[in-house]
């Protein structure tokens, strides 16, 4: 089964972090199984369209709609974005559900709730991707 989730570096990792234990053991830190596949969500989110050379239709439509008010329409486009996004990007999965909701102390943060199915072994899994509409909003 792994080898159909696959192994790959941790999301996000800075280069310094270690694999093992010891001194000068430098190197990616990796991330296999269902926590890559976590990690490939996030990292699908994470990215704008454009934003990558080589790559530039990767990533998730949301980075288009900072300041706009949030409205349902607004949460209907956000969940039609990311179901695309990894439709297109994630083979791995089946989603099951995608759930935005707006905070009530900070209506600027969208939380995208994510349920999907791991094609592999039909475990369920769970993310919550927090997206902010006004940049420094926190």
């Amino acid at each position: 089964m792994s080898d159909f989730l696959g192994k790959g570096p941790s999301f996000p990792s800075p280069p310094w972090f270690a694999d093992q234990a010891g001194p000068k053991r430098y190197g990616f830190k990796l991330s296999e199984g269902e926590d890559k596949i976590k990690h490939s969500l996030w990292l699908i989110l994470a990215t704008a369209p454009g934003e990558r050379v080589m790559r530039a239709d990767f990533g998730c439509g949301i980075h288009e709609l900072p300041f706009e008010p949030v409205t349902p329409a607004l949460t209907a486009l956000v969940v039609d974005r990311v179901r695309t996004a990894l439709t297109r990007w994630e083979p791995r999965i089946d989603l099951l559900k995608i759930d935005v909701q707006s905070l009530e102390p900070n209506p600027e943060c969208l939380l995208i709730d994510i349920t999907y199915r791991l094609r592999a072994n039909n475990a369920v899994g769970n993310m919550v991707y927090p997206f902010y509409l006004q940049e420094g909003a926190a």
